[in-house]
């Protein structure tokens, strides 16, 4: 199925299409000093943007930085504002604005728990009773999705000696706000303004899925979820930045908000490419290629797990892309490969906030095994849309028990603090020098800005395929083997005809 794939945006001109990197700057770098030298020296010219994970202050709170007590400042241990402009100079920047709440440890929320209904923070933190004013019936309170066990509320006592009942849909430290609220929408454009001094290309609305609770519903993705989010990407577009939603759930509610945004992730495809690889069945996978909206992310592993709800049944029973056997052959296949480390890292095993995933790297989830890795950055590559790879992937990282054990916190078995001869070592692994090989590939080669033909020629082989003018690259999976041939037109001088190779058996890029 033919598709035109190339990236445009419609208010403006888009994000390069070219590989980002996502990463957490302490975690890879130390600070951005450091990461400005990594990237313009080890790595030049290897990504055209960088998704900075959470660095506002603080970096190590309850969440790894998704839960800033100020959000409009870099931590002091990472560098300042100008550190972020400097790095934006040559790459485009992608940031979070953590939409759905904030610490406990905020000035605004000690401010409130201080003073109470006199504080001018007051509306902005979501209390029990702004939503349900006359109380909840149990079937209410059931009806609420939930990401992690229980319900979304924690009871506090105020420093003026008031109890409270808080929502908190994560931890008892992130504090939700009122997005409806003066105060709420106040401090958003605050943090919006102060991306756009900083010259920050896209933000990612980060678990803005949860942000608007109405009784009666699920209180996640409804109606007026999506007319918040059109609101805050005209917000953005205004201040000249580009808008990522970052939504797990069915795939036809993906279907839904691609329409209404500038870029969604597709987070569909790393379940369905370690699917297609474990069962050497490509069915799936290919109708997703073919059907999927053109206007995403694509990943393959960030700083949160594999997910499996995105390719599940929806909500009222709706077929998802996978059948609930094959789901439970692909967790458990997972756990297997990584000899049962991804299965003491997910679901109540290690405080999980998010039960639909499972934590590994992904090269574990894979079992280590190169060939089959870059298949799936080949496949990754090939996907319509802008792909980012998150640090411990582009290293080809194992997972971190040590880190599991010392926190109890599941996703930072993949969350790895890297030495700088950490880094070195793993730059010099072969699949590592491989990948960085078709990274370079994909941002250089012209065909990937013209149109896409996804086929299935086969059960067992998978075929994508780009052309622009004279300019074609090709990717041919056969996953008997498993195998993939990339071929494409020469990007040098010389006619068309002259291609060049890459056998993913034999880890090599071959010119001939």
């Amino acid at each position: 199925m033919k598709r035109d794939a190339s990236c445009f945006h419609a208010n403006g001109p888009s994000v390069r299409n070219q590989v980002q990197l996502i990463t957490y700057v302490d975690r890879l770098a130390g600070d951005l000093d450091r990461l400005k030298e990594l990237l313009d020296r080890e790595w030049s010219g290897l990504f055209g943007g960088v998704h900075l994970l959470p660095f506002f202050t603080p970096i190590d709170g309850a969440d790894a930085g998704f839960d800033p007590a100020d959000h409009t400042e870099v931590d002091y241990r990472l560098g300042d504002w100008d550190d972020i402009r400097v790095l934006g100079e040559h790459l485009e920047l992608v940031a979070d604005l953590i939409v759905n709440h904030i610490s406990s440890d905020s000035p605004q929320f000690k401010d409130f728990s201080e003073h109470g209904a006199a504080s001018p923070f007051a509306g902005m933190f979501l209390t029990y009773d702004r939503v349900f004013p006359s109380g909840a019936r149990e079937e209410e309170l059931l009806r609420i999705y939930r990401p992690r066990p229980g319900l979304p509320f924690t009871h506090v006592t105020l420093k003026r000696g008031e109890n409270r009942l808080l929502w908190t849909t994560f931890t008892p430290q992130q504090i939700d706000i009122d997005v409806k609220h003066a105060e709420g929408q106040a401090y958003l454009k605050t943090i919006l303004k102060r991306f756009q001094a900083a010259g920050v290309k896209m933000i990612r609305l980060d678990a803005v899925g949860y942000a608007i609770k109405k009784p009666g519903t699920s209180c996640f993705m409804i109606p007026e979820t999506f007319h918040f989010i059109a609101e805050l990407t005209s917000q953005a577009h205004a201040l000249g930045m580009e808008v990522l939603v970052e939504i797990h759930s069915h795939y036809r509610q993906q279907l839904e908000i691609a329409r209404q945004v500038d870029w969604v992730y597709d987070f569909a495809l790393p379940p369905l490419i370690l699917h297609t690889l474990f069962t050497q069945d490509a069915r799936a996978l290919g109708q997703w290629l073919s059907t999927r909206p053109q206007n995403c992310i694509t990943v393959l592993d960030t700083h949160d797990g594999i997910g499996v709800i995105d390719v599940g049944a929806g909500s009222n029973g709706e077929p998802g892309l996978l059948a609930p056997r094959e789901i439970d052959h692909l967790v458990e296949t997972m756990h297997a490969r990584t000899k049962d480390q991804s299965r003491m890292a997910t679901g109540a095993a290690a405080n999980n906030l998010d039960l639909y995933q499972v934590n590994c790297t992904f090269y574990d989830a894979l079992g280590r095994r190169d060939n089959e890795y870059l298949i799936a950055r080949a496949i990754q590559f090939f996907a319509p849309g802008i792909p980012q790879v998150y640090y411990v992937g582009l290293l080809a990282g194992v997972n971190d028990m040590d880190l599991l054990a010392r926190s109890r916190v599941g996703r930072d078995i993949n969350r790895h603090y890297y030495t700088p001869a950490e880094i070195e070592s793993s730059l010099q692994k072969p699949v590592v020098q491989k990948l960085l090989e078709l990274v370079r590939l994909r941002n250089a080669h012209p065909a990937f800005a013209g149109q896409v033909d996804v086929e299935t020629q086969s059960d067992q082989t998978l075929v994508i395929t780009w052309n622009n003018a004279e300019h074609w690259a090709r990717l041919f999976v056969d996953l008997s083997e498993p195998r993939a041939l990339l071929t494409h037109s020469n990007l040098a001088a010389e006619p068309s005809t002259s291609i060049g190779a890459w056998d993913s058996r034999h880890e090599s890029l071959l010119r001939r």
